[in-house]
């Protein structure tokens, strides 16, 4: 019956995937139109100095500046929550729901109002914690024409979007913290793991490994501190070192898609859809996944999924192993930047 039930999903492939392509436009055009409309009434909603705050140019050096560390340690440019009024307020969740599932914004949302106020009261009202801190920005003029993007950037949360002529969605890098990774303090929140999917899916699939496998998947004894990456403005493959998915058995490649799709089920449903469509088009055996650090719950470790056209980074070592950094970047899409150049490419010059 399996046997049947393989080639059965082989014989439909080439439907499925030209279903795909089509489903995919109309998704993404829909996604964009939704971008266009929250965005346009955020900004509508804006007194003129408040604009001038959200607003950049869509070939701006801003476009690029970002980080996932405190306000106080790199200040961040663009509209802040504190500076709008509830109804503006309500109006940039809009836009951000329109780029995130409802797992991701809720997600989000957590990392922004729960986790900080946790690390407010366990560091004795620290100003390095504030919920009110994110900032919004819109980059060029939303629209069903030419190039634009927004970006919501803060302590843990970087969240990147560019669209395209009205129907293609960029949405790299695309990052989420947790500090705590669980809350262990006593309280309402305790025991709240905002990304422990990310975590216990890649430990399932370091698990389910052989001696032989887990050798080859596992780089090193000790964890880097951080992700590898950092924020660096282009990302390049790293060492292709550990264990592709070529490598591993049916099961295991489920895991591995697990690992991929914890990532995925952050985005908004029809972003999702083209992002796992690029990583089959580029060849699902081509991706690798690797481990640095201890295998056992609480211990301080690293895990990184990289394919032809992607990487995911995970980290969870510092605060003892209870602090994670976790980012989905695009090898050639970060920033919108293929985007851009298109656009520029496509501008007719007197």
């Amino acid at each position: 019956m399996m046997k049947s039930a393989s080639f059965l999903r082989l014989l439909l492939v080439p439907f499925i995937a030209a279903a795909w392509v089509a489903g995919v436009t109309i998704a993404s055009e829909r996604s964009a139109s939704s971008m266009a409309n929250a965005a346009n009434k955020f900004l509508a909603s804006l007194t003129p100095e408040q604009r001038q705050q959200a607003t950049f140019a869509i070939n701006s050096e801003e476009l690029t500046r970002w980080h996932y560390v405190p306000a106080t340690q790199f200040p961040r440019n663009g509209l802040a929550i504190r500076a709008m009024s509830e109804t503006q307020r309500g109006l940039a969740h809009d836009l951000m729901k329109t780029g995130l599932s409802q797992r991701g914004y809720t997600q989000a949302t957590t990392i922004m109002t729960d986790l900080e106020n946790i690390l407010k009261v366990l560091e004795n009202g620290s100003a390095m914690r504030d919920p009110e801190q994110y900032a919004f920005s819109i980059f060029g003029t939303p629209g069903a024409k030419g190039v634009w993007g927004w970006r919501v950037n803060g302590h843990h949360l970087s969240l990147h979007f560019n669209v395209g002529n009205g129907s293609m969605v960029v949405s790299t890098p695309t990052f989420f913290g947790s500090n705590p990774a669980e809350v262990r303090a006593e309280g309402p929140k305790k025991g709240l793991r905002v990304l422990g999917d990310r975590e216990d899916t890649a430990r399932a699939l370091l698990n389910a490994l052989d001696e032989t496998q887990r050798k080859t998947a596992v780089l090193d004894g000790v964890a880097p501190g951080d992700i590898l990456t950092k924020t660096a403005v282009k990302v390049d493959p790293l060492s292709p070192a550990g264990i592709a998915a070529s490598a591993m058995t049916p099961k295991q490649r489920e895991l591995l898609m697990a690992v991929v799709e914890s990532y995925t089920s952050s985005m908004s449903p029809d972003i999702a859809s083209e992002r796992l469509a690029q990583l089959k088009t580029a060849g699902l055996d081509k991706i690798t996944f690797a481990w640095a650090g201890e295998s056992e719950v609480g211990k301080k470790h690293y895990y990184r999924v990289q394919g032809p056209t992607f990487l995911v980074e995970y980290d969870n070592t510092q605060n003892d192993g209870n602090h994670v950094h976790s980012v989905w970047r695009d090898f050639a899409g970060d920033f919108g930047r293929d985007l851009l150049r298109e656009h520029v490419q496509g501008v007719k010059h007197e």
